[in-house]
């Protein structure tokens, strides 16, 4: 592995990798499921999901070296393949990765001496995060139907009004008919933070990032999850375009199909 090369030596720069490394194997297991689907040959040898700090992935042999350098993990992943449903084995497959990532950024903790606040603010740091299972299987919270047009300015409402040829494409959130309300505007401020926490909680099935108000995103018509535009080079104007969406792992299984 390359532990030789980088070793993250505060609870900031554990989390940094910890990151990186998720974001790799996220892609792996969403973007570019394809490519892994295609790596992970049972016909070959025991082989290994590896996100790397660069925020990029590999599948490999496990490390010769024994003990290896950093925590290795799980053996085998191309083994199940062929034996399993899709999703269940990449869900199996997501899971193991959680338990790996955790066991690489404890493992710089125990190795550079942390201390039992050090190793409590890591934990926070990463506990803010969507596991890897959440993301691939889409557990982690969705936008709800009850979803309304962000107050914003001119310029955003018009970027959503042009997103109504498809209900799912949205500069901000997706664009919905706004509700009337007999009450009045009285239960406004508790709705709008209500919407505000669901937003929050809303994670890109690329990157596993949470919702952020300024940014493009766009939901797959056939897993329904929500993906930044940049992460599936998506532009708005482009998005104007697509009757019906599909991202690219939804997209990669209709072709094995």
């Amino acid at each position: 592995m390359d532990a030789a090369a980088y070793n993250p030596r505060t609870p900031e720069e554990v989390f940094k990798d910890f990151r990186a490394r998720r974001a790799g194997i996220i892609k792996a297991l969403t973007s570019d499921v394809e490519k892994f689907y295609q790596d992970c040959d049972p016909e070959k040898e025991n082989l290994c999901l590896y996100g790397l700090p660069n925020e990029t992935w590999e599948v490999n042999l496990p490390a010769e070296e024994v003990p290896p350098e950093l925590p290795e993990p799980a053996l085998g992943i191309n083994f199940a393949r062929d034996g399993m449903d899709e999703k269940d084995w990449l869900a199996l497959v997501a899971v193991h990765s959680d338990a790996w990532l955790l066991s690489v950024a404890f493992y710089f903790g125990a190795r550079f001496g942390f201390s039992k606040e050090d190793r409590k603010r890591l934990f926070m740091m990463i506990n803010g995060l969507s596991t890897i299972y959440e993301v691939v299987t889409g557990v982690a919270k969705k936008p709800t139907t009850k979803e309304k047009t962000p107050k914003s300015n001119n310029t955003n409402n018009k970027s959503a009004a042009k997103s109504d040829t498809h209900p799912r494409v949205a500069k901000t959130t997706p664009p919905q008919p706004k509700e009337e309300s007999d009450e009045g505007e009285e239960n406004n401020g508790g709705e709008e933070a209500e919407e505000n926490e669901e937003h929050e909680n809303t994670l890109c099935g690329a990157c596993g990032d949470n919702y952020a108000g300024d940014e493009f995103w766009i939901c797959c018509d056939a897993c329904e999850k929500w993906f930044h535009g940049k992460c599936v080079k998506i532009t708005p104007a482009r998005a104007e375009h697509i009757k019906q969406y599909k991202c690219p792992g939804c997209s990669n299984k209709r072709a094995r199909a």
